[in-house]
């Protein structure tokens, strides 16, 4: 199974861990990875450039500014669309890589044992044997997020934020197709876009609980992101409402 992953960047330079990068990516050769600088200020260039020179499974997309992630993964997803038939999934996961590269492995051995699957995304459930680490601001925020988002859209789903997330290459082009509403809650309006898209593909997407995942400091997020994010999800419920059944 080939993939192709896209790691989204805005001033990670002294997050983005090279030799983890170059190790993984030396011994899964069927995994590509695709750098997106969005638009950073410090020297993430030069650390990813230091990445694709040792690993030829991976580039680098470089944005002249900021565009936040969901902007920067679409830009990425929409770069390789005539390209899309080299991979059998494409996804996306964080810098920090709080969540481990050998998760990729695990939702790999998930997707070959049940070839219904087309869209698997990681989910942080602190199940007995797992290893989840965040803050507790996180932690309540994403129950909150996740509540809300099944009242409104009538989904059950425990984790939307989580940062791991693969699709079938054959049906990602459309669901990135359009600009999102929120660049940080994008996730959302993707699983709901899924749901309109593909019908017959409602129950072919599932959350899969991550073995490990560890708060890794330094975060974008700002307290607006929290502010802004009630109003952001309204937008959101109502450019979609007539479609929630």
């Amino acid at each position: 199974m080939k993939l192709i992953i896209i790691i989204p960047c805005y001033n990670e330079e002294l997050r983005l861990n090279i030799d983890s990068f170059i190790k993984f990516g030396s011994d899964h050769q069927h995994i590509n990875f695709l750098f997106v600088n969005d638009g950073s200020t410090d020297n993430t260039t030069f650390v990813i450039q230091q990445i694709c020179d040792k690993l030829k499974n991976s580039s680098l997309i470089v944005l002249d500014k900021n565009k936040g992630k969901a902007e920067a993964i679409r830009t990425a997803v929409l770069s390789f669309k005539n390209q899309v038939s080299e991979y059998d999934f494409i996804g996306y996961m964080d810098a920090d890589l709080s969540v481990k590269l050998e998760e990729l492995s695990n939702f790999i051995k998930i997707i070959n044992e049940r070839s219904e699957i087309k869209f698997i995304m990681g989910s942080r459930v602190n199940l007995l044997g797992s290893d989840i680490k965040r803050t507790l601001k996180r932690h309540y925020t994403g129950r909150l997020f996740a509540t809300v988002f099944s009242i409104l859209f009538k989904k059950n789903i425990y984790d939307t934020q989580c940062g791991l997330k693969l699709i079938e290459s054959s049906l990602i082009t459309q669901l990135f197709k359009d600009k999102f509403i929120s660049k940080w809650l994008f996730d959302i309006e993707l699983i709901i876009r899924w749901d309109i898209i593909f019908p017959e593909y409602k129950n072919m997407i599932i959350e899969h609980p991550l073995k490990s995942w560890h708060d890794i400091s330094g975060s974008k997020l700002k307290l607006t992101n929290f502010i802004y994010a009630p109003f952001q999800l309204f937008l959101i419920w109502k450019k979609y409402r007539n479609f929630i059944k």
